[in-house]
């Protein structure tokens, strides 16, 4: 399975693109905010979730596969899928996220 669309939304990521972008896919659309080094682990949803970086960049570990996501770039997390998310951004990283 293809977890990670790389450039699927342009740089600088629009807000307003992703949010129609998801909703007419049936997702919603949220901002999330990391300071550097901030770990999430070992997450599991009872739904399909979508992950997009705007600014930053975030290591993200799906069923044991890692990726570093960068700007633009869309992660799908399907439902039941073990994850995690770590901002390796020397800064804040700014990312989208959003549940079917």
């Amino acid at each position: 399975m293809d977890f990670l669309t790389r450039n699927k939304f342009t740089v600088p990521v629009d807000k307003a693109g992703v949010d129609r972008n998801w909703a007419a896919r049936g997702y919603s659309c949220d901002w999330f905010t990391d300071p550097p080094g901030r770990e999430w682990n070992g997450f599991v949803h009872d739904t399909n979730e979508l992950v997009t970086v705007a600014a930053g960049r975030l290591q993200m570990t799906i069923e044991g596969q890692t990726w570093i996501v960068e700007p633009g770039d869309e992660v799908f997390i399907p439902k039941g899928a073990l994850h995690s998310v770590k901002n390796i951004h020397p800064g804040t990283t700014r990312w989208l996220y959003g549940y079917d």
